[in-house]
């Protein structure tokens, strides 16, 4: 009782309008994040291998800033101590030491730059990595819920500015702030009160740069989003081209990608707008606070209380002072733009698989194909149930052919077996286990699918059939193709089985792709074989041929076939007619056709005149 509720909570889907399997709901929108210290403690933890790196950075970072600011300060001292007393000699040795400041301060931000790229690049491999193996724990209710696009925009977008953000803004950062107060506490150690009048403007500049980058964070959490349903609907349009130009449909198509472009291009420019504000607000402060230095400063030279290498020293660092303060209000927009990428990322990797596998959960190595569903209920929408007590037995070796009109539920019986979702009631068990006992890994391993919408890869044709067993030999490889009738038009290929297939083997013909199907399943040796449609949109002269596949890929094997055809299953050991999730006739081919009843419809009108 404990793991069916347990599995009752974990089956409701976070959106109550969630569709069943293959739905898309590009319009969601995913809640945000807010907690910024959150990401940034999360930020650091990815950075912790990292903390000897860390060190010699912020080291480089901060002797670097020390070097820069001696600039000022030995211009001032030029002209009041070398030039005003016209000491060549002496001005000769300064000049050749600022040199020699520069350029150890050049060497250090190259060795810095160097540290940071490094650094960060290891960092997002690695984050890339664990973002990619999380998204391969989830289940097929997560990917049915969330646009691929936006999935994609988090992987590439999201990430990239989080390594921009790693990458220069944070050392920018650092150095900056370190570069304020450094430019402080020389102006303060040279002259109080002309550092005193320098500072006037500085607490406008920081309430006018945490006000907008408020408005700016939020502005950019929310262009992000409609980044990532751009994207979506691009990935669609792309994947749907074919139907778009076959229903003429491309002005609507441009039409409503018209509208989320528009909606795209609003949000960005609220964004952009308060981005760019700070920069040249920036300007306007600075230029207030050398006009006030001028003044104050040519009134104290004129009382004797400051020299004019002194005025100059404070323009030079007022001026630095202003550059990090408008590098920091920059700055802000881009932390702003990376944090709220960060939080999209940590949203993924903080989803909890639903499918979630014991502790103690064993391998399944050898499999006999004794398959029972025992009063199986399950719903993808909560109440909105799917498959409704349903009960029967697949002995070893037999075939089972479901059939039903479309929607009936015979998929969601193949992905329960498969354990895509897990069940609210009853038990599926295999080999006398419950599935959820078993390993998943071990347990899909030892399921070969054959579906009718082949899903080939842009590789090989001798790598896509050896995905099956990924250990496989070319010899194995040319077997079980020759077993699957596909070895013969392999050949005909340009390069045979090294023959480049185009984006989902569009390349190949319908049979064609399916033999190579067959092929991988036959490859991979499954204890357990699932027929979903596999013939349903090919010739006659085709289906013969993977026909034939099929039945020397079904020998001594369990098998779940799924047919519109109705044809294709007459050997069936077990036919089980599929209604509204529930099993309403069982029996053989011929069996039900005495019966007369919902099979018996089924089947003449498909082959009327023709029925036995």
């Amino acid at each position: 009782m404990e793991r069916q509720n347990k599995n009752v909570q974990s089956a409701q889907p976070s959106d109550p309008q969630m569709p069943g399997p293959g739905g898309r709901t590009h319009g969601t929108k995913i809640e945000k994040a807010r907690d910024v210290r959150g990401a940034l403690r999360r930020l650091m933890g990815y950075l912790r291998p990292y903390r000897g790196t860390l060190i010699a950075v912020f080291i480089l970072v901060t002797v670097s800033t020390l070097l820069d600011l001696l600039g000022p300060y030995f211009n001032g001292l030029a002209i009041d101590r070398f030039i005003g007393q016209r000491d060549i000699p002496g001005l000769g040795r300064l000049v050749l030491l600022m040199l020699a400041v520069y350029l150890v301060t050049w060497v250090m931000r190259v060795a810095l730059a160097r540290l940071m790229v490094e650094m960060v690049q290891k960092m997002m491999r690695a984050l890339r990595e664990e973002l990619f193996a999380h998204l391969q724990t989830l289940s097929l209710r997560f990917f049915d819920q969330h646009p691929h696009g936006d999935l994609m925009s988090r992987l590439t977008n999201d990430l990239d500015a989080l390594s921009r953000l790693l990458a220069q803004n944070v050392t920018d950062l650092f150095g900056g702030l370190l570069s304020l107060v450094g430019i402080v506490i020389m102006m303060f150690t040279i002259n109080f009160w002309l550092a005193l009048g320098s500072m006037f403007v500085f607490p406008l500049m920081l309430w006018f740069t945490g006000y907008v980058g408020k408005r700016t964070r939020q502005g950019f959490r929310d262009y992000q989003m409609r980044i990532g349903q751009l994207n979506g609907e691009l990935e669609e349009m792309f994947s749907g081209q074919r139907v778009i130009v076959a229903f003429g449909q491309e002005g609507s198509a441009l039409e409503k990608f018209d509208a989320i472009n528009t909606n795209t291009r609003d949000v960005g420019i609220h964004a952009q707008t308060y981005a760019t504000l700070i920069p040249p607000l920036m300007g306007i402060f600075s230029n207030a606070n050398i006009a006030i230095l001028a003044g104050l400063g040519g009134w104290m030279v004129l009382q004797g209380w400051a020299t004019v290498g002194t005025i100059l020293t404070f323009y030079n660092y007022s001026r630095r002072f202003a550059g990090p303060l408008r590098q920091l209000g920059d700055l802000y927009n881009q932390i702003q733009s990376a944090l709220a990428g960060a939080e999209r990322v940590f949203e993924l990797l903080d989803q909890e698989p639903e499918i979630v596998e014991s502790p103690d959960a064993i391998p399944l190595d050898k499999v006999r194909g004794d398959v029972v569903f025992d009063h199986v209920n399950f719903s993808y929408v909560s109440d909105v149930p799917v498959i409704k007590g349903m009960s029967f037995r697949a002995a070893p070796g037999q075939t089972i052919a479901l059939v039903g009109p479309t929607g009936a539920g015979k998929t969601t019986m193949i992905n329960l077996l498969s354990r895509f979702y897990d069940i609210q009631e009853g038990a599926i068990t295999l080999d006398g286990v419950d599935l959820r006992d078993y390993q998943k890994a071990s347990l899909r391993r030892n399921l070969g699918v054959v579906l009718q919408d082949t899903f080939l890869f842009s590789e090989s044709v001798m790598e896509n059939i050896r995905y099956g067993r990924l250990e496989a030999t070319d010899d194995e490889v040319i077997a079980a193709a020759t077993l699957a009738n596909a070895d013969q038009f392999i050949r005909r290929l340009p390069q045979g089985y090294q023959t480049e297939l185009s984006e989902r083997g569009s390349n190949l013909s319908q049979g064609q792709r399916q033999l190579l199907a067959i092929a991988r399943a036959i490859l991979a040796e499954p204890g357990i074989l699932i027929l979903d449609e596999a013939t349903s949109s090919v010739d006659t002269r085709t289906e013969q041929h993977i026909q034939e596949a099929l039945l020397r890929l079904m020998a001594g094997r369990t098998s779940f076939v799924i047919a519109h055809r109705l044809s294709t299953i007459r050997g069936a050991d077990t036919i089980l007619v599929i209604n509204e999730g529930e099993i309403i006739e069982r029996g053989s081919h011929e069996e039900l056709l005495v019966r007369r009843g919902f099979y018996h419809h089924l089947y003449t009108s498909q082959f009327r005149g023709q029925a036995d």
